[in-house]
Order: C-alpha cells, then sequence, then structure tokens
C-alpha cells in the first residue's frame, strides 16, 4: 500500500520524533518495583478516598491486599490524614482572596518481625487558590477538585517511599 504524497512529511516527523524519544532513554512509567508481595494497611479510616487510591495502586502493582496484619509481608500503618484550609490573604475590604489547602498524612511501614521499613514520618502536601466569594459554587468545587489531586499526589509519594524501602537494622 503506498501513502499519498502529502502524508510523507507526517511519517517521516513522527518517525524521527520516535526514534529521538527512544534514544534519549525515555520510557512511560511502568510498574513500580515493591520489596514486598503483600500488604495490609492499618488505619483508622479504611474506607478513606487515600485508603482507596493506595489500593488501586498497590492492584495495579500486583500486590496483594490482605485483610488481616499477620498474613502480610509489609504492614502500612496510617495513623491519621488530615486536609486542613488556611487563609492566606484577605482583601482590602476584609473578605478572604486565597487559601492555602494542606494535606497531611502520618504513616509508618513494618514487617512480621516489627523491622521498620519505613520510620514514622508526616508527609505533607500544600496547594494555594484564589477566592471569590461572587463564585462560591465553582471554588467550593475547585477545593474538592485541589483536595482529590493532592489524594492522588499522596497516595503516588507513597508508593515512591515504599518501592525505596529497606528494613532497618
Amino acid at each position: 500500500m503506498k501513502l499519498p504524497a502529502h502524508n510523507y512529511p507526517k511519517s517521516l516527523m513522527l518517525f524521527v520524533l520516535s526514534v529521538l524519544l527512544t534514544s534519549c532513554g525515555f520510557h512511560l512509567r511502568g510498574e513500580a518495583k515493591m520489596p514486598f508481595n503483600s500488604i495490609f494497611i492499618e488505619t483508622v479510616t479504611p474506607n478513606s478516598l487515600l485508603v482507596g487510591e493506595l489500593r488501586r495502586l498497590m492492584m495495579a502493582n500486583h500486590i496483594q491486599l490482605v485483610s488481616k496484619a499477620d498474613q502480610a509481608d509489609m504492614v502500612l500503618s496510617i495513623s491519621h490524614e488530615l486536609p486542613e484550609k488556611q487563609i492566606l490573604t484577605l482583601g482590602g475590604s476584609g473578605r478572604v482572596s486565597e487559601f492555602q489547602l494542606r494535606y497531611r498524612v502520618s504513616l509508618r511501614a513494618y514487617d512480621q518481625q516489627q523491622r521498620e521499613w519505613l520510620a514514622a514520618d508526616d508527609l505533607q502536601l500544600s496547594r494555594d487558590f484564589s477566592y471569590d466569594d461572587t463564585q462560591i459554587l465553582a471554588k467550593e468545587a475547585e477545593e474538592a477538585q485541589l483536595y482529590q489531586y493532592m489524594r492522588s499526589d499522596m497516595a503516588q509519594q507513597i508508593m515512591r517511599r515504599l518501592s525505596h524501602a529497606k528494613p532497618k537494622p
């Protein structure tokens, strides 16, 4: 099958771009290599959106989620997750014009022998966003979307930490 002459520049450009991308070492992010095969997520809020996102990522990486800590190679203990909202700036009339959203998670990871893989730590993400009280519904939706992005970022960050974790002596 012969391509029309007007498609040659596009085809050539696509070929050159694919060669350049592969030669520079670029590759899509694949599965994270985890140093364990099964995990138990210990938390006081087992139905939280963060825990749901972590479960989804674990399954995508072929990590078995178990229902009891004694069945797991690793226990991820999330002691708390806390969304916070703080006023950053006020306008001339005393109205809020900017907020800072924070999302904090306290966690640690250990194995069956109670060896720490991740020492107890607080992780925190923050996002600033402008506020306009004439657009309350839109700003509430934006706030919810920012918290969703922060939860997703936090779950990815936890997965990266777990993938590089080693037992502490």
